[in-house]
């Protein structure tokens, strides 16, 4: 029996090779004849890298860049082949920002601009870039910074790449952008189909979660405005109210500018790491995530696991770290929907208990699919 598991992290608990690793293990114990083939995946957040680095062999390389508060920090993207993977909550992640510190008026796509750089004086033009969990709300003006535009004030002056710039923008100078950079592909793992600004912008959706009030979001949308009209005379095109530019608090949009094509998350991934072939071939696919319910059905990795067997016939099961409402819709991919807990137990205990819980779920599983087999 041929069995793929591809999960999603199981978030604040494990990542998604240590849930393959958990499967993978209890499937020996019970199943040692089942040939187990672990796809860690992700959905262009958190472990994104790790999850396509993993699944293909490939390596990490280590760079210097600017952190969210302009600091300077030891970031990484993955290599496999002629692509390089990068995760943007790596160098410029909400949780990098300390509590006290987190305010999206401080903070800066700047390293992220880096790294690109970096790799593209490394010989590489392909990308892949996993866009969730950022801390930032420049529409990526830190980034277009970092890789050579130039934007200056009413006098010719310089300025800084920090969100503060923005209401000061007069000119904008794309033509001295890396000219590399139109010899690259860049493929954006985007789940979001939000505009630069406006009422569905990323200000007033995601800037809250950043620490933005509401006076500052108001201000953030307001300058996210006014920037994106100046680029956009200068260019003579429109991007900002195009689908996902103002996800990762407006990385959409500058991704756009430079040519990148916004696809789902999920389906990025899996198709850089080859699920599509390996569901094909399966003979039962299992995936799972941290909590599974209607949500689920928009954009997340089960969901798109599960539509990848439902589309070759093969048997799905979702074991998760707990089930909430909804859950019951994903009956249409899913032979079962299972949650890990034993027994009543707090999120937190199932959380602190996760690797045994899903261990012992797991061995239950391998148990039964052998039995009938």
């Amino acid at each position: 029996m041929r069995v793929v598991i591809a999960p999603d992290s199981f978030k604040g608990s494990l990542s998604a090779k240590n849930v393959c690793s958990i499967m993978k293990e209890a499937f020996q114990h019970e199943y040692p004849e089942a040939a187990v083939i672990a796809v860690p995946m992700a959905d262009g957040g958190e472990g994104t890298m790790e999850a396509i680095v993993s699944a293909m062999n490939g390596s990490v390389r280590y760079v210097t860049a600017r952190g969210p508060l302009f600091e300077t920090r030891q970031a990484a993207y993955g290599v496999v082949g002629d692509t390089v993977i990068i995760e943007v909550a790596q160098v410029i992640g909400l949780p990098l920002v300390p509590n006290e510190k987190r305010h999206p008026l401080h903070t800066t796509t700047y390293g992220v601009g880096e790294i690109i750089a970096a790799a593209l004086h490394a010989g590489y033009r392909r990308f892949v870039i996993g866009l969730g969990g950022s801390s930032t709300n420049d529409g990526g003006f830190g980034m277009l910074c970092a890789l050579g535009a130039t934007f200056t004030n009413e006098k010719g002056e310089l300025l800084p790449p920090m969100p503060s710039s923005l209401p000061h923008i007069a000119h904008v100078h794309m033509a001295s952008l890396d000219r590399r950079i139109y010899e690259s592909e860049f493929l954006i793992a985007c789940d979001v189909d939000n505009p630069l600004y406006g009422e569905r912008g990323a200000s007033y959706v995601f800037g809250p979660q950043k620490g933005a009030d509401r006076e500052t979001v108001r201000t953030l949308d307001k300058w996210l405005y006014t920037y994106a009209q100046k680029i956009e005379q200068q260019i003579g095109h429109s991007y900002a109210l195009e689908r996902g530019a103002g996800a990762a608090g407006g990385l959409g949009f500058a991704f756009l500018l430079l040519g990148g094509t916004l696809i789902s998350g999920a389906k990025l991934v899996g198709e850089t790491v080859q699920l599509p072939q390996k569901v094909k071939h399966a003979h039962v696919v299992i995936t799972g995530e941290g909590q599974s319910d209607e949500q689920t059905l928009y954009g997340k990795v089960p969901f798109y696991v599960g539509q990848l067997a439902k589309q070759y016939d093969v048997p799905a099961f979702l074991l998760s770290g707990s089930l909430g409402d909804g859950f019951e819709k994903l009956y249409e991919y899913f032979v079962s929907c299972d949650a890990i807990a034993t027994k009543p137990m707090t999120v937190e205990q199932s959380m602190q208990s996760a690797s045994t819980l899903l261990y012992t779920k797991a061995r239950n599983l391998a148990r039964m699919l052998k039995r009938f087999s």
